[in-house]
């Protein structure tokens, strides 16, 4: 279940996101929608979940004894039913591919309900043959060994230009991928809810043949 009381699968399987950035626009949360470049790697799944964070940060080798996926490897291992993964790489223009096919199935097998990362990703055939819901800045081979670091984790951080903080929701589709805040998301999922009955309502005028017009001026919904 969600904070608001809604089932998860509901709110997956009824919402979508540009809904959700509506209603979060209305309520003066303006800036909740991942850059354009943020893409799922399949446009037919629905990412939907808690938000757990890590930030990485740029490498230029590896020290002596030191273990580059420590805080990494930390992360998935806590990953619970229902969380997303929510990697910050300020970008793919920083050559940080954090995620691949093993952190998929690890992810997988504790339930997590996807990840989204504004770095880039890899072995893309493989999760794709797993499901696995994903969001990525950018596609490309490279290993973060020696090229980058997760240095926190679940502290806040800004992905795909979003503030993000383990708690928050993240909600993707093939429209982009909008981040709920944990304390306004029991009005934005009423409201989502409200707003999809409406356009459905509106969808039906329209298919009888009323004017846009005469349907914005009943129904207020666009």
């Amino acid at each position: 279940m969600s904070s608001s009381g809604f089932d998860r699968d509901t709110i997956a399987g009824t919402l979508y996101s540009a809904v959700l950035s509506d209603v979060m626009d209305s309520l003066g949360l303006m800036n909740q929608a991942m850059r354009p470049f943020v893409r799922p790697l399949d446009e037919a799944l629905v990412l939907f979940g808690r938000a757990r964070t890590g930030l990485y940060m740029p490498r230029y080798g590896v020290a002596p004894g030191e273990d580059p996926y420590e805080i990494e490897i930390a992360l998935i291992d806590d990953l619970k039913p229902g969380d997303v993964a929510v990697l910050a790489c300020d970008g793919p223009t920083t050559r940080i591919a954090p995620w691949g096919e093993l952190l998929s199935t690890a992810s997988a097998a504790r339930g997590a309900a996807g990840c989204v990362t504004d770095g880039l990703v890899r072995d893309v055939r493989r999760i794709r043959e797993m499901k696995f819901p994903v969001f990525h800045g950018g596609i490309g081979p490279l290993d973060t060994k020696g090229r980058a670091k997760m240095m926190e984790r679940d502290g806040p951080v800004v992905c795909g230009g979003v503030a993000v903080a383990s708690g928050d929701w993240v909600f993707g589709d093939a429209d982009g991928l909008v981040v709920i805040p944990a304390g306004a998301a029991d009005e934005v999922f009423k409201r989502a809810f409200a707003k999809v009955s409406a356009e459905d309502d509106t969808r039906a005028q329209l298919e009888a043949g009323k004017t846009l017009r005469e349907v914005f001026d009943k129904f207020g919904v666009l």
